[in-house]
């Protein structure tokens, strides 16, 4: 494998409590990574509680694959939990014992998680617990802007044309969640509009660095 800059991932670890949480928050810092990192997505939960009525309990495990893939990942690099959606903190211990287990075996130097901020439960359980099972590596809190009262973003990814449409286009591949504000990814690309002209782009995400280690 071609050795890339020590600022770069080898490995990245997504962690998703909910389907697409990873592609709202990060979808386009995962896709600008060149080939040679390789991305590992895990979802905590597929929400079949909160599909709309009548669609089949794996749809969001479907669009999920469907997503994931505009955004380089191959389908055997996403990988699916099964906790119950707004309950995670009932399974508190069990999610830390995943997320070690997940370090001892893939050892990635680079994890992205719900900001430290997020308000939504399953989403601080997450993170509480991503923060004890990696502290000896780079944990990039990304951001769901409905969930964050408070965001104090330390780390702007800009996003060109390509990277903004990809990102549009893993959201929009959730075809269930269409009915939420944010599923046709109009919004987001608004608040993309506003985190670049933060740092003078035309798109941008932007993350708080919950750790940064540099080996």
């Amino acid at each position: 494998m071609t050795t890339l800059s020590p600022l770069l991932p080898q490995k990245l670890l997504i962690l998703a409590p909910h389907t697409d949480d990873g592609e709202i928050g990060a979808g386009g810092f995962i896709s600008s990574l060149p080939e040679e990192t390789e991305k590992l997505y895990i979802a905590f939960s597929s929400c079949e509680e909160s599909l709309p009525e009548g669609l089949p309990a794996d749809t969001l495990e479907k669009e999920c694959l469907e997503a994931t893939k505009v955004l380089d990942i191959p389908a055997n690099s996403v990988s699916f939990l099964h906790y119950p959606v707004r309950h995670f903190s009932d399974h508190r211990q069990s999610i830390l014992e995943n997320l070690i287990s997940i370090r001892k075996s893939y050892n990635p130097d680079v994890v992205l998680t719900p900001a430290s901020t997020d308000i939504h439960q399953d989403h601080s359980t997450v993170t509480q617990e991503a923060k004890r099972a990696f502290k000896d590596r780079t944990i990039l809190g990304y951001e769901l802007p409905w969930n964050c009262f408070e965001m104090k973003p330390n780390f702007f990814m800009p996003l060109d044309t390509d990277l903004i449409k990809k990102k549009l286009l893993a959201i929009q591949a959730y075809k269930s969640q269409r009915f939420r504000g944010y599923g046709d990814g109009i919004l987001l690309k608004r608040f993309a509009e506003l985190r670049g002209g933060q740092i003078g782009e035309s798109y941008a995400e932007a993350f708080e660095v919950i750790r940064f280690v540099w080996r």
